[in-house]
Formats: C-alpha cells, structure tokens, sequence
C-alpha cells in the first residue's frame, strides 16, 4: 500500500503562497520529481506517472505540493515514509520562504494561482469557476490487487464504508475566511467535477473499462486521468485507489487511514474469493452518506452501511472496524488501529481541532500555524 498527500504551501505571514514550481525546482537538485499524478493519485487533472512514490509533484494550483510514498507492507514503515514525505516536502518549501499545511482547504480567503501547464490551463478553460477554485488537499491510499478483475470485485464491495473514511479524515471545516459549516467542505468543493463521487457495481473489468471509455466519450472531461470515482483502478499501477478522504492533519490519522483502506480491500477480495455476492451499490445512497460524514465528520450521526440509518460515529467506525477486523488481525494492524482510534476520538479529528483552535484564538491564521505544527508532528 502507499499514500498520497497534497498540502496547502504557505509563507511567512500564515497565508497560501504560490511557490510550487520553485519548491519543485529547489527540490529537484537533491532528489528527482515529476509533476502530476493525476491518473495514479493525483486530484489535478494530469497525465500518468512514471514511478510509485517518493517524489514532489505538482498540483493543479501553485499553492499546493503533493507528496507520495514508497509502496510498504508494513504499517510502521508506511507510518514512518509518511512523517518523512511530509518532512521532506517541508525542508524544500523552507527553501523559498515557505512551508506546507495539512489542510483540505484554506481557512483564509485565497484566490489561487493555476500551474502554467498546457494540462492545467485547458481544465481551467473547460471547467471554469470549478477548477479556478480547486484549491483542496485530498489524502489517497493505493492497495496492491492481484488482477483487474480482482480490483473491479473490490470496487464492487466497497462503496458502502467509504463514507466512514471521509468522516474520519474530515479536516476542512473552514472556507474562504468562514465556517462552513461542514467537517469536510473538501468533499463538496470536489464533488463539482463531473465524474467525481460514488460508482455503480461493474461486474467485470471489461464493464469498467467501457464504462470509462463511455465518460471519455461524452467530450465532457479531458480523458482518462479525470475518472474521480470515490474509488478506482489506478490506471499506472496494480492498485485499488482509495481517494474519499481529506489530507489529514497529523501522520497518525493517515496511517490510521491506509490500514483501514487496506483492511477494505482485503476483506472485499476474500468475498470475492470466497464466492460472496456483492451488495447491489445504490449511488444515490452511497452519496447521501458521503453528504453525511462531509457534513458532520465524527462530531455527529453518519448513515451505517450495515442499516442505511442514522447512527453515531462511534457506533458505524466501530462496525467498519468489525467488518474488516479478520484483515487487520492476520495484517498485524488491530493494535495499532485501536490505538490511533483512540487518539482521534480524543482530539476530536481535523476539524475538531480547527474549530477547537479557532475558538482559543479567534484568528483564522493561528488556526493554520497550529495546523502547520500539527503536519510534523
């Protein structure tokens, strides 16, 4: 499994900054980068890369830095490639006076500046207001899937608890200088794309390809690199890709939120395997409950994948948690999930501790300098 992180950059003053390509530049004199990942992790809309993880990436505005890990088999040291991704990007930034952010979006007003690449430019011409204002960090976890077919029974099976990961990653309560309202205003920012948001059932790889193949033929998006499905085939590698969740704000709720990505996609193979039917996806109710876990994060009811009814956070994590526990115990990971449950419920999540700072401060720029710290720890 690896993950993708995309980060606001700020400078001095606690405000977006447009420096990516110059941090990307700076970088690039010590490690190699590539710009884009749109077809393999990216949000931007942007072409295939070219190897997993490990580099800076461009987004699709100068405000914001991707980074992306090294596959791993290893919680630990998925958990330790994400603290060092994360240092890593910092130490460039701090090269052009500036500094990355774990933030799904900009708690202060920012209009943001469009990379200058052909790519860039044409989504900003075809999509409009949409892509002008696609300053959001999302969080993305790969899995590693034997097959096409075996990713297609995966996506098939796991529609329902991706909700439950959004509400749990939920880290973008604030917009353009005022509350939104949401725990993850994120999600309702990106679900403006066209092909963004929940899929139906496939059945087979070839039903997904043309299902693809029919959204490219509309004219409507760019190509291939913009199927933002909730969940996808990774059209650069042999993965499941997981992209419903806000970049969280600390490494241990990332973490905590591949080892569930990846307990999903093992629990889902092994019904696969096993010859268990996939529940009939209703993609209206699937996007009701995103609606749901953006709207309330784990401060209030999400809808339970199990009753299509109200319950608590604490009530539908906890039936996650049951229905991939035999993947987490066999991967090692039950443990430290428990843990990092624990703590999340403690602090109240990304958007707690938002909210939280700003009642302190009453001031949206400590909100993100507390945010700043919170990325490193």
């Amino acid at each position: 499994m690896g993950v993708e992180e995309e980060f606001l950059l700020i400078g001095p003053d606690g405000v977006p900054t447009a420096v990516a390509a110059e941090v990307i530049e700076a970088a690039s004199t010590s490690e190699p980068t590539q710009a884009g990942l749109g077809a393999s992790g990216g949000s931007g809309p942007d072409r295939p890369g070219d190897a997993p993880g490990g580099e800076l990436e461009l987004e699709l505005m100068e405000e914001q830095l991707e980074t992306g890990t090294h596959p791993c088999a290893d919680l630990a040291d998925l958990a330790q490639e994400i603290r060092d991704g994360r240092a890593r990007a910092n130490k460039a930034a701090e090269q052009r006076d500036a500094r990355i952010v774990a933030l799904g979006t900009s708690p202060v007003p920012v209009s943001p500046t469009t990379v200058g690449k052909l790519r860039y430019l044409e989504a900003r011409a075809a999509f409009g207001l949409t892509a002008r204002e696609q300053l959001t960090g999302g969080c993305h976890v790969h899995v590693a899937v034997g097959s096409d077919a075996e990713g297609v029974a995966v996506l098939d099976r796991i529609g329902p608890w991706l909700a439950p990961l959004l509400a749990l990653s939920a880290n973008s309560p604030y917009w353009q200088g005022e509350d939104s309202g949401y725990a993850s205003f994120r999600s309702q920012v990106w679900s403006r794309w066209p092909t963004a948001g929940p899929a139906p059932s496939f059945g087979t790889p070839e039903a997904y390809r043309a299902t693809v193949d029919a959204l490219v033929g509309t004219g409507t998006i760019l190509d291939t690199a913009m199927i933002y499905f909730d969940a996808r085939l990774s059209a650069s590698y042999p993965t499941v890709e997981i992209r419903v969740a806000d970049v969280c704000l600390d490494a241990d709720t990332a973490t905590l939120l591949a080892a569930l990505a990846r307990g999903l996609v093992e629990t889902a193979a092994r019904e696969a395997d096993a010859g268990l039917a996939a529940p009939m996806l209703h993609p209206e109710l699937l996007r009701t409950a995103s609606w749901r876990a953006g709207r309330s994060g784990i401060a209030g009811d999400l809808v339970s994948p199990l009753t299509w009814k109200p319950a608590t956070a604490h009530d539908v994590v906890g039936q996650l948690v049951a229905h991939v526990r035999e993947a987490l115990v066999d991967a090692g990971d039950l443990d430290a999930v428990t843990e990092l449950l624990g703590r999340l419920w403690s602090t109240g999540g990304g958007a707690g501790r938002q909210r939280a700072w700003f009642a302190a401060s009453g001031d949206l720029r400590a909100v993100i300098e507390r945010a700043a710290e919170a990325t490193l720890v």
